[in-house]
């Protein structure tokens, strides 16, 4: 995906954790999105979960978060695993379970972890991928928000 291309439909999940299935259409209501792939089998991933989760509930009431499990291996494919794992790393947000790769396709995604902000209208912001740069994401998440730096 490219900066100012519009979110994709969330088509294809294999499986919805900690939710109810959501449409593109239920996350365009004024307040922005933060998509957030990751893998069970990625340790810069489990080492990036905090971080993901303070985002989570700083701004729990202007910011949607989902994370997007995206295997990597064949033994990614575990749906108990991924729960497991999940519970583990107190992800609460909702988890698209992407076995086919049909979000991560639709999102042109190769990397985990990865981070995908869009505003409120559905348009990409920022992009990153990698286990650092958490300060990056929140001065774009801010400006998004039109928070000053926090």
């Amino acid at each position: 995906m490219k900066l100012r291309d519009q979110m994709p439909e969330l088509n294809g999940a294999t499986k919805w954790l900690n939710s109810a299935p959501i449409t593109r259409a239920e996350l365009l209501d004024d307040r922005p999105t933060l998509f957030h792939f990751w893998s069970v089998s990625c340790s810069l991933c489990k080492d990036a979960m905090p971080n993901v989760s303070k985002f989570r509930d700083k701004y729990k009431d202007e910011l949607h978060v989902i994370a997007v499990h995206m295997p990597r291996l064949k033994k990614d494919l575990d749906i108990k695993q991924i729960m497991k794992v999940a519970q583990e790393q107190g992800i609460t947000q909702p988890i698209f379970i992407d076995n086919r790769h049909k979000l991560t396709d639709a999102f042109d995604n190769r990397y985990v972890p990865a981070y995908y902000l869009f505003d409120k209208d559905g348009k990409l912001r920022h992009f990153q991928s990698g286990g650092g740069g958490m300060s990056m994401l929140r001065k774009r998440l801010n400006r998004v928000l039109g928070l000053s730096n926090k």
